[in-house]
């Protein structure tokens, strides 16, 4: 793709994800995200053929961008348990932080507007907790009787809960200290006696 089909691709999903952040998928309308975008109809129906794609490929940047950090985390060298705190610590710096992360978790939980599939970026999250926690075994800072498979799962979905619930009560306004206290109450159940 040409240098300024990618811009124009970069500027369309930026744009959408700040409409998409604002009104959400059912409330939001293309000429909104054409003006957020500063592009025209056609630029947008070059790169998306409806609302529906151009919503999936905000999922897909947000998933994106996740990952690089968390990959950026991993390249560090530090013990599995600190990466996965780590990872989602930055998690909720990004939902703070970045519009495109906000929007593409606001239209997973909107998926049923648009028949989307979105388990994938639940489904590689759970692997890599899973991952992540079985080294965290092997390294001794998880107790052995802990099970990877359903802890990650467990982890997941509380984490999706902490910041959901932070969003609608403050906007996620305490979002890193709810994560803290998730944490706490986390490290009772899966760190070795003292």
């Amino acid at each position: 793709m040409q240098q300024r089909a990618k811009e124009t691709r970069r500027a369309i999903i930026e744009g959408a994800a700040l409409v998409f952040d604002e009104k959400g998928y059912g409330n939001a309308s293309l000429s909104d995200i054409t003006a957020r975008a500063k592009v025209t109809r056609g630029a947008l129906y070059f790169h998306f053929l409806s609302k529906e794609e151009l919503a999936l490929a905000v999922i897909a940047e947000q998933h994106l961008r996740v990952r690089i950090l968390a990959e950026e985390l991993a390249g560090a060298g530090e013990p599995a348990l600190e990466m996965i705190i780590g990872m989602c610590r930055l998690f909720g710096r990004q939902l703070l932080d970045d519009s495109v992360v906000r929007a593409g978790i606001r239209l997973t939980f909107e998926a049923s507007a648009f028949d989307g599939d979105v388990a994938a970026p639940y489904v590689d999250w759970i692997t890599t907790m899973e991952a992540l926690l079985r080294q965290a075994q092997i390294e001794g800072s998880v107790v052995a009787d802990v099970d990877p498979a359903a802890f990650a799962r467990f982890l997941v979905a509380s984490f999706t809960g902490v910041q959901l619930v932070s969003n609608v009560l403050v906007s996620r306004a305490d979002i890193m200290q709810r994560i803290d206290e998730m944490w706490a109450f986390m490290m009772k159940a899966i760190a070795p006696p003292a």
